[in-house]
Parts: C-alpha cells; structure tokens; sequence
C-alpha cells in the first residue's frame, strides 16, 4: 500500500476539523450541539480541578462558545430518561455517549476478573470480594450512596487519603457492577446499580469481544484525532500495545486508516479516509490542560511545536507559566497561552500571566480579548483583570482596557 506524504500544516489542518475547529460557532447552543461535539470528540475527560471550570465542561466551550452549563449536567446527570452520558474509565476518568458502554465492557470484565484498575483494589476481586458485594448489596438495598455516606469514608478527605470504603465502590465501579448516579457537593461521585443508571436499551445492546471492542475504538480515535501514530490512537482510549497494533493493522487491511508520512514525524502515521482535509482553518479557542487537541504533550509538539506542561503540582516558586496555564489557539497554530482563574468572591476573570510564543504574529492580543470575554460572561463574573506578568501581559491589559 502506497504512503501519502503529508506536510505539518496539512496535518494540522485534518486534527483541528477533525476535533471541530474552525467551523462557524452557533449564536445559540442547545443540546444538540453538545451532543454532536461529544460524539465527535467520543469522551470528556474529567477532572476535579475548578480554578475556572472543571475540566468536562471546557471542550463544549472552546468548540461552541458560552453554553448552558445545564444542559451538560442534565445528560450527564440527570434524569435517567434524559441521560445521554455515562461515566467511565476512557482515557481518564470520562464522560462518553451512552450507547459507547458496550464497548467498555471487556475492561469492565478485566476488572471483574482482577486483571484492571489500579493495584490497591485488585484484592476485591479475590480474596476481599465478600466486602465487595456486602456494599452491593447495601446500595441494592438503600439506594445511592457516596464513599461519604459509609462510617469510615467520613473521616477520610482528600483525593489520594481513600479508605477501604472508597477503594472498594471504585473496585465496583472498575467492575462494571455500580455507575455514577450523581455529584453532591465537592464533586463527589454518587454510586448506584448500573441497572438503575444505564438505560436498559443500552444494557440490551450486544457485548463485542475485547478484540472488536478495541478495534471500534481505535477507529472512534482515529476520527477524533484526524492525523495519528499508533501511539497517538492507543492512547485515546488507553489501549494496550499490541491490542492497539492489530487493531490498527485490521483497520489498514479494510481500507479505514490510510497511512501516512507526516513531514517531521519519525513515526508512521494513519489518517481515516472520511477525515475532512480543509485548505484553511479560521477561528480562535482557549484550550484547557485536559482537551483531547493537546492531552498528549509529545503530539502536541509535533504538531504545533508547542511545549505545554501543566502546572498544577508545581511548587508555585518554580512555576514558568502559570497553574492553570490555557493554550491559546488561533486559525491553525497555537500562539500563546493565558493564565486563567476564576476569582468567584469578587466576580473576576483574572489572567494571572499571559504569554506569546516566538511565531505569533502582531496583534494577536485583539483576538484573545474576545475569548476573555466570552469566558468572563459563560462565568457569570463582572469584569476581567490582567496582571503585568508574561510577554503578552501589558499588550493585553491594554487592548481588555480599550474593549471594555
């Protein structure tokens, strides 16, 4: 089979439409965009961190623009006849269209089975399964329940200080036997049967075997991303090297993937033969740390030359950038990054540092005030504040000062 030579910027053109840049944003958003741009994007990974929004809700808003929060959390969390998400160990801990949950349950089984999750909770599928399904029995009997409503879960605080009763509702939840039914206050997940979560049409749904399962999924990774290495698609959904080879080496056999020779890559990569390959991208987005565009640090440098880090568990002293560092992205490269928090006691979006690489061009400080404003107004917060930190700072703080 013949290997197409593709150039970086051709490359990147195919990753940005394929993760749903450049196309014009909606002057309304309803569920139905949130739904096309999670089907497209296949997960949003979540993540307890809120200094401007957690992490779930940020690929919606760089994508479309300011949206009704609630009407993620309503297919998120809501109702069971209006749910259209589940919760699930993807690339992280995900959201993923429903009807995906089959094609989890080989992961599902390997965990039952004691062959998934993290080390700590292996032991409840051996030799502590009785404790296992004691708690089972107790939400099959009492209903939802959160690591916090168990005795000893109430004295334990903090993500990592999790004691027996957290570990063993995640064994479960790993397992396949408990979904999230809810969050409650700081973001707790609210466990329940996954009877009583998932709809039963999904349950209904035909389990593939794992090998199938991986291959539809390497695919789903392949749309999302656009242009990918092996590495690259196997990473999307945290599949296993060699289940990742030959899914990928099946999906090259039918004529799904078609390889490519990216310039500068070392690697070989595959592009899927629906990927649009626009001539132009236009537009501008913020990125957030966890966004699928720029998850894989190493990808990312590959393809916009863009070395990012986040620096959240950097002591502050040490700290370049800033904590909660956000890419920049106009048109078709990366051109800056600004360090967003939202100041919620005093209704402030403050930009804590904002920074241009080497490449952007003049000017770039006029197209990143609307993406502040329109995060200020999605925030529901007053006004915006630059602080004088970082190459970009005082250009910014001067054009925020004009628009408003």
């Amino acid at each position: 089979m013949s290997i197409e030579p593709l150039s970086l910027a051709a490359a990147r053109r195919i990753v940005l439409a394929a993760q749903g840049f450049g196309a014009p944003r909606p002057p309304r958003i309803d569920q139905g965009h949130l739904r096309r741009t999670l089907e497209r994007l296949s997960l949003h990974q979540i993540d307890s961190v809120n200094v401007l929004a957690r992490a779930h809700y940020l690929p919606a808003f760089s994508r479309l623009g300011p949206y009704d929060r609630a009407l993620l959390d309503r297919a998120a969390w809501g109702a069971k006849s209006e749910r259209r998400m589940f919760e699930y160990w993807a690339h992280e801990a995900s959201l993923l269209p429903l009807h995906l949950q089959p094609l989890l349950r080989w992961r599902m089984a390997r965990a039952d089975r004691g062959e998934a999750g993290w080390i700590g909770m292996r032991a409840f599928a051996g030799e502590r399964r009785p404790e296992a399904e004691a708690m089972l029995a107790r939400i099959r009997a009492d209903g939802p329940m959160a690591a916090s409503d168990f005795e000893e879960g109430k004295s334990r605080s903090g993500w990592w200080a999790w004691g027996d009763s957290k570990r063993t509702l995640e064994w479960l939840f790993w397992a396949g036997h408990i979904a999230t039914q809810t969050r409650r206050g700081s973001f707790e997940r609210v466990y329940d049967l996954t009877e009583r979560v998932i709809p039963a049409a999904i349950l209904a749904l035909p389990t593939p075997d794992a090998a199938e399962a991986q291959r539809q999924l390497v695919e789903r990774a392949a749309r999302a991303l656009g242009v990918a290495t092996v590495i690259d698609l196997r990473d999307y959904f945290r599949i296993g090297p060699e289940a990742a080879r030959t899914a990928v080496a099946a999906l090259v056999e039918e004529g799904v993937l078609l390889p490519v020779a990216v310039a500068g890559w070392s690697q070989p990569a595959f592009v899927h033969r629906d990927a649009r390959r626009p001539r132009r991208i236009a537009g501008q987005a913020l990125l957030a740390p966890f966004d699928p565009l720029i998850w894989e640090r190493a990808r990312t440098e590959r393809l916009f030359g863009f070395r990012y880090r986040i620096e959240i568990y950097t002591p502050a002293e040490k700290r370049v950038f800033g904590y909660y560092s956000l890419p920049v992205l106009l048109d078709d490269r990366i051109v800056g990054r600004v360090d967003l928090k939202n100041d919620r006691q005093n209704r402030v979006l403050r930009v804590q540092s904002a920074w241009r690489e080497e490449w952007a061009p003049a000017g770039i400080e006029q197209r990143i005030v609307p993406l502040l404003q329109g995060a200020r107004d999605w925030q529901g917060l007053d006004s915006i504040e630059v602080v004088d930190r970082g190459n970009l700072a005082r250009d910014l703080a001067g054009a925020v000062a004009l628009a408003d």
